[in-house]
């Protein structure tokens, strides 16, 4: 199985496809490409709630604002699972997902699944602008043939060091006594703006104030009436900032890198 992610909306997808098909039998799974445009941070969130529900695969991952540029290009492997991305900071955090870790933990601590990343000769590569074509695609299909545990014996890669990614770690916030302070980490299609205030610290809380907006707690987005503010905790464990059947972002003001600081009232 291959499974395909991008910012690139759509035709440019169709083109990774083919090039797929063309080189393999691999099964296809289009995860999003309707990502945050250059959106690594966003991109390396969700990527973390949804890869670790898949069976072993090669995660081929394309939010590149660097293209073209001297990022490299490179394979990491977690086990059975590999991620073929640029090294921008997105193949940390999801890596450590896919090996169980807490965000921020070293992936030398997987101590069950062997992690090794390797760098892709790009040099061929027929355009400058669209690697996830020419050279993120291909890679991805040349994994999928050679099989994930052999990828170090492929052709065009070279081992290096984990440590020498990128790495794009997610913030935490701080939490004393009833106040979080945090950010808004993502924004979602239907508008939640999800934070990284943990959902532990609306244990047993009736209502919160958002900066300094009070709002009710609920466990399911009815527990309002319809239209109206609520905060929850997310599938994520995250807290976020809801409105019933509406948009969150826009009822609370919010916006993916906003601080908001969450007190129990």
């Amino acid at each position: 199985m291959i499974t395909l992610s991008s910012d690139f909306g759509s035709p440019y997808p169709a083109a990774m496809r083919g090039v797929v098909l063309d080189r393999c039998d691999a099964r296809l799974v289009d995860v999003s490409h309707e990502f945050p445009r250059h959106d690594v941070r966003a991109t390396a969130f969700w990527l973390c709630e949804t890869l670790p529900y898949f069976p072993p695969a090669v995660h081929c991952v394309v939010v590149d604002p660097g293209v073209g540029t001297d990022r490299d290009a490179v394979v990491v492997r977690v086990g059975r699972h590999a991620l073929v991305a640029p090294d921008n900071g997105v193949v940390l955090p999801v890596a450590r997902a896919l090996a169980g870790l807490d965000p921020g933990e070293p992936l030398a601590d997987a101590t069950h699944q062997t992690v090794a990343a390797y760098v892709v000769d790009d040099a061929d590569a027929a355009s400058s602008t669209f690697h996830g074509r020419d050279v993120f695609a291909p890679t991805a299909a040349r994994v999928h043939e050679v099989g994930v545990a052999a990828v170090g014996g492929m052709e065009g890669v070279e081992a290096t060091d984990v440590a020498d990614l990128v790495d794009c770690t997610l913030p935490a916030a701080t939490v004393e006594g009833d106040r979080a302070v945090g950010e808004v980490l993502v924004v979602d299609d239907f508008g939640n703006a999800v934070t990284n205030v943990p959902g532990g610290f609306l244990a047993d809380a009736d209502a919160v104030t958002v900066n300094g907006e009070r709002v009710p707690v609920g466990e399911t987005f009815a527990a309002v009436p319809e239209g109206e503010q609520l905060v929850t905790v997310g599938s994520h464990g995250n807290v976020e900032c809801d409105v019933n059947r509406g948009r969150g972002d826009e009822a609370f003001g919010l916006a993916p890198g906003d601080g908001v600081t969450v007190e129990r009232c």
